[in-house]
């Protein structure tokens, strides 16, 4: 049986504790890692990356997933840029549509996006801006910088974004961190921030992430990486008595061997299932979870409980604590898999209410055994219609801003009224061509006959100069849907 230590109250195993550590919650992707050249020479050699940028490791895709036909997807974008452009009405007339999107999966050209929407990132952003800025050229508390760059290397790293140490994934990710060490100094740095943040990266320019990390660590997981760890302890009594509703047979397994929540949903929960499901079944939780709410992270939880632990059957291999730990450590692909997953998550009946009843029961448990919570974190919002009700946004805040930006120079107002008052015979217009300058607008517009409209983006794509930025690629590379 492995050897328990407590820690501000929480058990864990070999005696290291979550806040002020390095090796907790990385130890079996750093097992994996060489040295600085060994990581160096993934990004200096010619390597097959799957869809989501893995070159190797757990969370690299197989291909097993099916992509879904071009004239869908083409659909699917065309519907969430339409709610993206009047994203305030969507989310107080249509919700219901919304979540329904959200759970048959953003389009990965607007996830992104969509996730800063949902969040109510975008808005934190609009509303405070130049804040990552001044937070960014800060030098920050040298306490938690120290951490936070041991931490780096061990982020995914066998995502291209993040193999090469020093490599513009690691520096933004580094920027990120710090800014919320800045930005929130009473609570820190959590080293379960740090995938939190990465996977944001993924999709998104620093700033962006940054805002995003905000709302998860305030809005959708409040407390969770504060000292002490009060929170994650509650939500796990809140699991375990959830369990009992939906798979008693889990349940009794679970508290016949005095396996406390804490020791197997600790990473699932902080990580948001980020470290532990494939990568294609992430992005379909993340998906939900920004527009439902803590609930789809409850969801996932118990559906992987009740299949791992839920029969009678799949007990026989597991008799003591270490057998059921170890079978929650490795489980069964089927049960991780895209598909088989959401639908099982869409279809399992917790609610926030559910949810809501057993925090308040088990808050009356808590102060009974130990007396007031130390950390008074601000209330969950479940999810994205909880988190704009609360704080509801102007037209200017929920604004889209093109990442690429096309200008179009004008004719002169002396040109323009020569050409009306002026008609010109064929052969003076042939004169003319050969003598006057190029036209001045250097992108035709689908009127023109010299480019057909079926090329109008193409040539916009090839063309045009990008808008200049000190931000990461994933901006221009999540934005090109046209």
């Amino acid at each position: 049986m492995a050897k328990l230590q407590s820690v501000n109250g929480v058990q864990w195993k070999d005696n290291k504790s979550q806040r002020g550590t390095v090796e907790n919650l990385a130890e079996h992707e750093s097992s994996s890692l060489g040295s600085n050249t060994e990581l160096n020479g993934f990004a200096n050699t010619e390597i097959q990356t799957d869809r989501y940028g893995f070159i190797g490791g757990a969370q690299q895709s197989a291909g097993e997933n099916d992509d879904i036909p071009p004239d869908v997807l083409r659909q699917r974008e065309a519907k969430w840029l339409d709610m993206l452009n009047s994203w305030d009405k969507w989310m107080a007339k249509k919700h219901k549509k919304v979540k329904v999107r959200c759970q048959k999966g953003i389009p990965p050209s607007l996830r992104g996006r969509a996730w800063l929407y949902l969040s109510g990132g975008k808005v934190k952003k609009e509303q405070n801006q130049s804040k990552f800025q001044e937070l960014d050229s800060q030098p920050g508390d040298p306490k938690w910088l120290d951490v936070i760059e041991k931490d780096l290397h061990r982020q995914f790293p066998f995502h291209e974004m993040f193999v090469a140490r020093g490599g513009h994934g690691q520096q933004d990710l580094f920027r990120v961190l710090k800014a919320y060490t800045l930005h929130r100094p009473e609570e820190g740095y959590c080293q379960a921030q740090a995938p939190i943040a990465a996977v944001l990266l993924m999709h998104m320019p620093a700033e962006d992430a940054f805002w995003g990390l905000v709302q998860i660590c305030e809005k959708y997981l409040p407390g969770y990486y504060s000292a002490g760890l009060e929170a994650i302890q509650l939500d796990g009594e809140i699991l375990f008595a959830l369990l009992k509703r939906v798979s008693p047979v889990a349940h009794r397994h679970l508290k016949k061997h005095k396996i406390d929540p804490i020791l197997y949903m600790t990473e699932w929960f902080m990580c948001a299932f980020s470290r532990t499901l494939p990568w294609a079944s992430v992005l379909r939780v993340w998906d939900m979870f920004f527009c439902e709410g803590v609930k789809i992270i409850f969801r996932v939880g118990l559906v992987l409980l009740k299949c791992m632990l839920g029969s009678q059957e799949k007990l026989k291999a597991c008799q003591g604590q270490y057998e059921t730990m170890e079978l929650l450590r490795s489980i069964e692909p089927r049960y991780m898999h895209e598909t088989f997953l959401v639908q099982e998550v869409i279809e399992l009946p917790v609610s926030e209410r559910d949810i809501e009843k057993e925090h308040l029961s088990q808050l009356r448990r808590w102060k009974e055994t130990h007396g007031e919570l130390h950390c008074k974190s601000p209330p969950r919002m479940h999810g994205a219609k909880a988190i704009m009700a609360a704080e509801p946004p102007s037209r200017q805040d929920l604004k889209q801003n093109p990442t690429i930006i096309v200008e179009v120079p004008q004719a002169t107002e002396s040109q323009a009224e020569k050409g009306k008052k002026v008609k010109k015979s064929k052969t003076e217009k042939k004169k003319d061509t050969n003598n006057t300058s190029p036209p001045l607008n250097p992108y035709p517009l689908p009127s023109d006959p010299t480019l057909p409209s079926d090329n109008l983006s193409q040539h916009l794509q090839k063309d045009a100069p990008l808008q200049s930025s000190s931000q990461s690629l994933s901006s221009a590379e999540h934005d090109t849907y046209l």
